[in-house]
């Protein structure tokens, strides 16, 4: 279960945005989370606490293919992104380094900023305690939520090859 404060963003939420092309000289989680949204929220990384719900509009994650992008949302804290639609690469660089995401149109459009969230990443039940609310998800496949469970492909390939 991922509970949070919601922190809500609108439609094509670009990798540009999410990590500016001047930090990729760095491979560092901590260093790109020091530097997340920051051409679009100037505030966004001491708004943050730990397992925060980031809320988008459709196309998060659209441009480049950096995985930079979901590394640096990761590493800031937040704990799960809903939008109404992903980006395909950046659904799938999420999925890799271990970010649980869900695509729910009724929940991105609904949650508010500051709204209290949580997530049953396996059930695809997203309730909005501040509302009183529930919206549901298509939940991942098993072998997706086993690499989300892994904290992403490596650790789960890792696992695969050791038992």
């Amino acid at each position: 279960m991922i509970k949070g404060k919601a922190i809500k963003y609108g439609n094509n939420v670009d990798t540009d945005v999410i990590i500016p092309a001047r930090y990729l000289s760095t491979s560092d989680p901590k260093e790109l989370a020091a530097h997340c949204m920051e051409d679009l929220d100037k505030d966004f990384k001491n708004k943050i606490s730990a397992g925060d719900i980031m809320i988008a509009g459709k196309n998060f994650g659209c441009g480049s293919s950096r995985e930079h992008a979901p590394i640096a949302i990761k590493a800031s804290g937040i704990g799960c992104i809903i939008a109404e639609t992903f980006a395909r690469i950046f659904f799938r660089n999420s999925i890799n380094i271990g970010l649980p995401i869900m695509e729910c149109t009724e929940a991105a459009k609904d949650i508010e900023e500051n709204d209290e969230v949580s997530i049953d990443v396996s059930t695809g039940i997203i309730t909005n305690i501040t509302k009183n609310k529930t919206y549901t998800a298509v939940p991942f496949p098993e072998f997706m939520q086993k690499i989300v469970d892994a904290d992403g492909l490596i650790n789960y390939i890792k696992q695969e090859v050791n038992e």
